[in-house]
Order: structure tokens, then C-alpha cells, then sequence
């Protein structure tokens, strides 16, 4: 029954689903077929060391080259680009996708951008064209929203129509909407009741639910709808930044600041330091050879300002660390940034050059070794701070992968051990790592190997049985 209203909501009278009748546009069908157009499905496929996985996300066409953007989520962080195969474009309705190229993540707003190949570009329409002809529409509290759906590939990806109503428009800290009821697939545009572009839906949140038994005791029980979004960012936050295609793949450049563990200045303390009307972010920690090390940031500095303006005052309070990192990752090595920061009672002026983010885990080195069952994963500076490490002394190598049922899992191995040691002896760098467990995996007498691994504050001994 839940799923036959979800895809009838578009034929039902509106006011059953909280939105004014007066509201609805009396050429719904005709805006229905043309902005249709401006949505597709991405299928790609993850090779693993174990497994192809095939995943499929919704996606928006966002210019006239048959650009796609995807929600952030819709690709694991954890995935080397050479994992990443066979990216296909569906157009809704059609079950046989067409072959797509992917461009890479831009770290600022997060999305995954796909280009669709020649045959498909051509039946595709971007959304910008529904933008309108003023400033980007901002939706208001009780307006009448609209947005698309499609379903799962053995139903074709068949679009169907969600409507609702806005029931809270915030900066969190991009101005995000929140409808009464889901109002569009995770990744795809919602419009007004003319038809005009008002934002993207977001990743579906979760609602909070008590589940009593029979006992009597309410249960916490939180449902995630992940085929629909109630929240969308508004379309001022989307369409200044359909441009931001990378360059390459990586993402690349990619700024850095270089401090850890931002918090939002605590409510008490910025009464105490009268800033009651002033927002700050706390650095917990500067990272060691961080342009922010360099500039001279220190642990404990409450930042105030950005290039002169005070930083927003946003709810929750914790919104103002998104919105400085977003601030830093707008912007590209080389960019000069500076902070004003209250250091004890004093006001400083912090001038920082931003640098070039260190190598991340999705672009490390791995290698597989099948009769070991894992893979391990080249160091690299995020480790070291996770770890709390000086990013210079990090040796060994990381277990990325660890092959279910494998030797190395019965031996206790798991994903994100730091392997120390192989044998007794300490293991230097990757490719020390990689030639030792080499010649242990060629070598067909070989019975067991030991390893002595890092799990946060502790070692452990794990005895590998091959036979």
C-alpha cells in the first residue's frame, strides 16, 4: 500500500499530501515531460579484489555537454579510481544504458561529475534550463514543491512525481529546504508549482520512531528512506556551482589548511570572552608541515573571522566548522586566506597560504596477495593523524582489505590494522612491505607467517596459518 501512494502521489488530489490546490500549476503534465529529461541513473561498476559490485545512483544533467552531477555519497571514499569501471548512463524509462566517462569528485561541493557519450547527450535537457530568468529561486515556508523519482533498474528506471510542502528553510550552513514529505530521489531537482528549478535533494535523512513491543518498552528505532529525500539544497546553492567539472579524476588540486578537530566556540566560554553575538571555530590541533604550522596557528585559537568578515552565526552551532572547511576547499593551493584569531585575549592575524593536500588513501598504493587474502595499502599522512603519529615516522603498511574467511581474517587481521612488523622484523616502507609478503605468497612450503599490527592503542601478535 506504501509503495502504490508513492507512486500515485502525482494523480491524488494534493491537499491529501498537505499541499493547497490552488497551488498546483494546471499544466503539470506538460512541465512533467520536459523536465524529465533533465535526470538519469548512473550505473558503474567497483572492481574489488574479491568481486565486481555494480552500483547505481541518481543523477542530474547540468549543461549542454551531458554533464551529470552525483551526491557525494554515491561513490565509496575508500575506492581507487582504477576500481572504478564501466560508468553507464539510463535514461528514465530505458532499461540498456549507454556508456559514460567519469570526471572526478570536486572537493568544495562534494559531487561526482559523469559525462554522458554523444548518442545520449542529445536527449538530455540540463536543468539550468528550468533555472528561470531572474536570480535563483529561494522557496518560502508553506510553498508547493514538486520533484522526480525514478525506480530501481528492473523496473527501467520508470520516473514517477513526489510533491509536498516546505516546512523549514536553514543554513547548515549551505540554505537547505526540508519539505513536510519526501519530495524527490537523492541527486535529482525539485521545482515549484511553475516549474522553476528551487534546488537538488540531498541524501535522504533518517526519522526517529518509537517501537513499543509487547512488553511496553519504547524502543528508539530510527527509518532511512534512501530511494527519497525530503531536504534539498536551494537552487542559489546548486547552480553558481555546476561549473566546478575537476580537472582530472583525482580532483586535483585540492587546498589545505592543515588544523584538526575544529569545534564550535562553546556558548559558555563566548560569554565569558563576551563574543555572545560573534561566532568563532576552535582549533583543536595544527598539523605538523601544514601551511597553517607554517603561518604560525596555534592549538586553542578561536577563529573569528575570514579574510575580514566575521564567520555567520549559524544553528546548530556546530554548522560554523562546515562552513570554514567549505571556505578552505572553495579555493586552490596557492590561495591566501587570513584568519582572525582570539589567542587567550588578544586578537591576532594569522596570514595563511593554502597548500596542497597530502596524498589521501583513495590515491595510496595497494597490492593484493590472494593466498594471503589482503591488501595492503601504502601509508599515508592521514594515517599518521588518525594514529597520532608524526607523519614522518609512519612505517609499515595498512591492511586496506582483509578476504573474508581468508587466512590473514582467522588470524584476526582486520581492515585498517597498521602492520609493524612481518616475520619479527620491522618493516620500513611499502615497498620493503610489499616484496617480504611477495615472497611469502610465492613461496608454496611455507606454512605461516607472523605479523605484528597496530589497532589503535594496541599490538597484537597474529600467527598467519597458509596450510
Amino acid at each position: 500500500m506504501i509503495l502504490i501512494l508513492r507512486l500515485l502521489r502525482g494523480a491524488i488530489p494534493a491537499a491529501l499530501f498537505g499541499v493547497s490546490a490552488c497551488a498546483a500549476t494546471p499544466d503539470l503534465p506538460a512541465l512533467w515531460s520536459e523536465r524529465v529529461k533533465c535526470v538519469v541513473a548512473v550505473e558503474y561498476v567497483t572492481v574489488t579484489e574479491t568481486e565486481r559490485r555494480p552500483t547505481v545512483s541518481m543523477g542530474t544533467v547540468v549543461d549542454a555537454k551531458g554533464t551529470i552531477i552525483l551526491q557525494s555519497v554515491a561513490i565509496d571514499p575508500r575506492a581507487a579510481l582504477w576500481q572504478l569501471k564501466e560508468f553507464k548512463v539510463y535514461l528514465p524509462g530505458e532499461g540498456d544504458g549507454k556508456p559514460a566517462e567519469y570526471l572526478g569528485q570536486d572537493a568544495f561541493t562534494g559531487w561526482h561529475f559523469v559525462r554522458a557519450g554523444d548518442d545520449t547527450r542529445t536527449k538530455l535537457t540540463p536543468v539550468t534550463a528550468f533555472a528561470g530568468p531572474t536570480a535563483p529561486r529561494k522557496p518560502v515556508i508553506s510553498e508547493a514543491v514538486w520533484g522526480i523519482g525514478l525506480r530501481p533498474k528492473d523496473e527501467d528506471f520508470a520516473p514517477y512525481i513526489l510533491r509536498s510542502t516546505v516546512a523549514l528553510v536553514q543554513a547548515v550552513p549551505q540554505l537547505t529546504a526540508i519539505a513536510q514529505q519526501e519530495v524527490a530521489a537523492p541527486g535529482l531537482p525539485v521545482f515549484d508549482a511553475q516549474g522553476v528549478l528551487v534546488g537538488l535533494a540531498g541524501p535522504s535523512g533518517g526519522q526517529t520512531f518509537l517501537q513499543i513491543s509487547r512488553s511496553g518498552r519504547p524502543v528508539p528505532t530510527m527509518l532511512i528512506n534512501v530511494e527519497e529525500s525530503s531536504a534539498f539544497l536551494v537552487a542559489g546553492e546548486v547552480l553558481p556551482h555546476v561549473g566546478r567539472i575537476p580537472r582530472d579524476p583525482s580532483g586535483r588540486p585540492l587546498a589545505w589548511l592543515g588544523t584538526y578537530g575544529l569545534e564550535p566556540m562553546d556558548r559558555e566560554v563566548a560569554k565569558f570572552l563576551n563574543l555572545q553575538a560573534q561566532s568563532g571555530a576552535v582549533v583543536s590541533e595544527v598539523l605538523e608541515g601544514s601551511p597553517a604550522e607554517t603561518a604560525g596557528l596555534k592549538p586553542r585559537d578561536i577563529i573569528l573571522a575570514l579574510n575580514g568578515a566575521p564567520l555567520p552565526q549559524l544553528k546548530p552551532d556546530r554548522a560554523v566548522v562546515a562552513y570554514l572547511e567549505r571556505e578552505v576547499e572553495r579555493r586552490i593551493p596557492g590561495n591566501k586566506l587570513a584568519l582572525t584569531v582570539l589567542r587567550g585575549t588578544e586578537r591576532v592575524e594569522v596570514a595563511v597560504t593554502l597548500g596542497d593536500q597530502p596524498k589521501l588513501a583513495r590515491e595510496a598504493e595497494r597490492k593484493f596477495f590472494d593466498r594471503l587474502g589482503f591488501t595492503a595499502r601504502e601509508p599515508v599522512y592521514g594515517d599518521a593523524v588518525e594514529r597520532r603519529q608524526r607523519p614522518g615516522a609512519l612505517a609499515g603498511v595498512v591492511a586496506h582489505f582483509v578476504k573474508t574467511g581468508g587466512p590473514s581474517a582467522t588470524a584476526g587481521l582486520r581492515p585498517d590494522d597498521w602492520i609493524r612488523e612481518i616475520d619479527g622484523t620491522e618493516v620500513k616502507d611499502f615497498a620493503e612491505a610489499t616484496g617480504r609478503l611477495g615472497a611469502i605468497e610465492g613461496d608454496k612450503d611455507r606454512s605461516e607467517f607472523v605479523l605484528l599490527v597496530a589497532r589503535g592503542s594496541e599490538t597484537a601478535v597474529l600467527r598467519v596459518k597458509l596450510k
